[in-house]
C-alpha cells in the first residue's frame, strides 16, 4: 500500500534554487548523547582540560553531529521523506560550541532528469558564518 501523505516532494515537483532550512541550539545533552551513541569518545569533545590545551582553547561539538542537521533538512524537509541520500561532502569552515545555534541550509542546485536525482547545495552557519560547507546528491521518488 501506498502512503502519498507520508511522502516529500516528488523529481517533478523540484525546481533549482528551492531551499529549506532548519535550527538547532546544540546543547550538553546533545554533545553527550552524540558521543554515546556514535562511539566518538575524543577528548577534543567531552574533557574540557584537555580541549583548552588545543588551537580551539575548549571542547567543540562534534563535527557530524552538527552535519547530521543537513541530513535532517533534506530528509524531512527538501525533498523530503521518501528520498534517498547518495552521496555528501563536508567541508568544516570553523567550530561550533556548545550553546550555539546552528542553521542548515539545503539548496537545489542541480536536477538531472531521467536518473530522478538532485544536487543540492548544503551549509550549516552559526551567528552568519558558514561553518560546514558541502553537496549532497540525492535519488528523489517520481509521482509515476
Amino acid at each position: 500500500m501506498n502512503y502519498p501523505e507520508l511522502y516529500g516532494y516528488t523529481f517533478e515537483q523540484l525546481k533549482v534554487g528551492m531551499a529549506a532550512t532548519m535550527s538547532r541550539t546544540i546543547t550538553e545533552t546533545d554533545l553527550r548523547n552524540f558521543s554515546g551513541v556514535s562511539g566518538d569518545t575524543n577528548p577534543m569533545h567531552l574533557n574540557e582540560e584537555f580541549a583548552k590545551k588545543t588551537v580551539f582553547g575548549g571542547c567543540i561539538v562534534h563535527g557530524m553531529l552538527t552535519a547530521s542537521l543537513i541530513s535532517a533538512v533534506i530528509g524531512t524537509k527538501l525533498p523530503g521523506p521518501g528520498c534517498i541520500y547518495m552521496s555528501q561532502t563536508l567541508k568544516f569552515m570553523a567550530p561550533v560550541r556548545v550553546g550555539d545555534t546552528v542553521y542548515a541550509i539545503a539548496t537545489i542546485k542541480e536536477l538531472t532528469p531521467g536518473k530522478n536525482r538532485a544536487l543540492l547545495d548544503t551549509k550549516c552557519y552559526v551567528k552568519g558564518e558558514v561553518v560546514i560547507d558541502g553537496e549532497a546528491l540525492i535519488k528523489v521518488p517520481s509521482k509515476e
